[in-house]
């Protein structure tokens, strides 16, 4: 179960990186504004791309560990290791596609449905951020990010589980 929870750790957290290095190409300010100032003690003063990178993954590397654990739980007592590992391998495909899949539709939403906020506005301006669009754009992602995770990691335990009943 340990094993199959660090390889969830070390999935997130490369989901992380790339992540981060797409959504600071829409908007570097979202960074510079905001996450080189909640992750500066990572800030070893290498080029912004690297400290984006490790923002990406101490932001996402633990959000798979504890997942890997839930889907181990599951998965270890009901199979051989092997296919346990696959299971759980299906598991973290399918929370990831959950990820990627409400990142995309929170990009969506913002870009086509919800207006710029006089409180995002409002917000941006006060901290200097210039690029607003930008700004507000790479927040929806991350926040449909989170939430297709958590989607994802459900929807992944009910898998598991569906499989499991299949077996016994």
């Amino acid at each position: 179960m340990l094993a199959i929870a660090l390889v969830g750790a070390l999935v997130a957290g490369t989901y992380g990186v790339f992540h981060d290095q797409v959504t600071y190409s829409i908007s570097p300010e979202y960074f510079t504004r905001m996450k080189f100032h909640q992750f500066a003690a990572a800030d070893f003063g290498f080029p912004e791309r690297v400290l984006v990178g490790e923002i990406g993954f101490l932001g996402t590397w633990w959000v798979g560990l504890i997942s890997g654990w839930f889907l181990a739980r599951i998965a270890v007592p009901a199979w051989p290791a092997r296919q346990a590992s696959r299971m759980c391998l299906a598991g973290f495909s399918i929370l990831m596609a959950s990820a990627l899949a409400f990142g995309i539709i929170g990009s969506f939403l913002r870009a086509h449905h919800f207006g710029l906020t006089a409180h995002w506005r409002k917000m941006c301006l006060g901290n200097g951020v210039e690029d607003v669009a930008g700004f507000v754009q790479v927040a929806y992602i991350h926040y449909g990010g989170y939430l297709g995770g958590v989607l994802g990691l459900v929807m992944a335990i009910f898998f598991l589980e569906q499989r499991k009943k299949r077996r016994f």
